[in-house]
């Protein structure tokens, strides 16, 4: 008799919301699923290839017939449904027991987590347990010295001066950049890098500009690629020197390239190759950020001459960035950066936010010797 209770008692809670239990478990499962066979590259591998590329194909294929961002709308959607599912439950939690209302919001809550987490897992997951795309590029892992940091950074430095009085700017002499072109043009950015690795084939879709890119400054987020979508969307709010690299930084996720470090590295090698000043120029400047950053902290001596060298455009690009950004250094920053933090310690990503700057290796290894011959005497 007290089995037959409990079970009666659990089905009245299922079914106070019986779709969203089914989500949980469905999530849950995906989730587990995913979790236990993280140690297999080679089931990765072929979920990757034969899974997660083909939906990508599919779903980037048929969000680019619309302008807007489709993310940003089922973001938005979630957001506000949950509001509402929230504000309904206080509304009846008197008329239907606050016990039972606030069980139902609290499944509404996980099912939410759940279901996105489960996405991911789903839709971008295994990326990180296959092959990265220095594996599949064959690109050189070896350490580096200092060096070669110095001789790639300085070249950077040079390439960044070189193409400053290229771009567009504006009456206080800084980067001036039509994001809407630069948007206009993405579909075509990978052409020659993909004729380089063709392992970056993909259809010629353009990144998506956010609505609420002010909400993603105070993120901290310059772009996001959304696995349940394909869209590679960028914030379209700060400074325009970097947005052409970000574009292409987002569209290196969207063509497969899950770590962020090889999404930096690519984004540099894309621009590069496809030779536009404005889209050159601003992956000079994120190559020699992290370059600069890195020789900084391994030799300040090193690093002293070659800052000292940027041209008057290149630093007021840095200054305008960097007062850009001051005004959004608050608590929901930082906690902001914990949450992408945390996410991708998940995926192994054992660099957490640093991952960003661990394309060095990848920049110095690929253009030292082109860099070396180029400053040559």
């Amino acid at each position: 008799m007290e089995k037959q209770k409990e079970k009666r008692k659990l089905g009245a809670w299922f079914r106070l919301c019986p779709a969203r239990h089914l989500l949980c478990l469905l999530s849950a499962a995906v989730i587990t699923g995913h979790l236990l066979t993280r140690g297999s590259r080679g089931l990765n591998a072929a979920i990757s290839e034969n899974f997660v590329r083909p939906a990508h194909r599919v779903l980037c294929q048929l969000t680019a017939a619309v302008p807007f961002s489709v993310a940003e709308l089922l973001i938005a959607a979630a957001v506000l449904a949950l509001l509402a599912d929230l504000v309904y439950t206080a509304l009846t939690a008197r008329r239907k027991g606050l016990g039972r209302q606030l069980y139902r919001a609290f499944v509404s809550l996980c099912t939410a987590g759940l279901v996105f987490y489960g996405g991911f897992c789903l839709l971008w997951g295994a990326y990180f347990y296959a092959d990265d795309f220095t594996a599949k590029a064959g690109l050189s892992t070896e350490k580096i010295s200092v060096e070669q940091l110095r001789t790639v950074t300085a070249w950077f430095a040079r390439l960044s001066n070189e193409y400053a009085p290229q771009v567009p700017r504006d009456e206080n002499g800084v980067c001036a950049t039509d994001r809407a072109a630069v948007l206009a043009r993405s579909p075509e950015l990978y052409r020659r890098a993909v004729e380089r690795f063709p392992c970056l084939d993909w259809p010629e879709v353009p990144a998506k500009p956010v609505l609420c890119s002010r909400i993603m400054s105070y993120l901290d987020f310059t772009g996001f690629f959304f696995p349940l979508t394909a869209e590679a969307n960028v914030n379209t709010d700060y400074p325009p020197s970097l947005f052409a690299s970000t574009v292409a930084h987002e569209l290196a996720h969207q063509r497969g390239v899950a770590k962020e470090q090889e999404a930096n590295f690519t984004a540099v090698l894309a621009c590069l190759e496809d030779g536009d000043p404005e889209f050159v120029y601003s992956a000079c400047l994120l190559a020699y950020t992290h370059l600069g950053n890195a020789l900084y902290e391994a030799d300040r001596a090193a690093w002293e001459p070659i800052y000292d060298s940027l041209s008057e455009g290149v630093l007021r690009d840095f200054a305008a960035n960097r007062a850009y950004w001051s005004q959004f250094d608050t608590p929901v920053q930082t906690v902001s950066n914990t949450v992408y933090e945390n996410f991708l310690y998940s995926y192994d990503q054992d660099l957490g936010l640093k991952s960003y700057g661990a394309c060095v290796d990848l920049l110095v290894n690929y253009y030292y010797e082109t860099a070396l011959a180029e400053t040559a005497p």
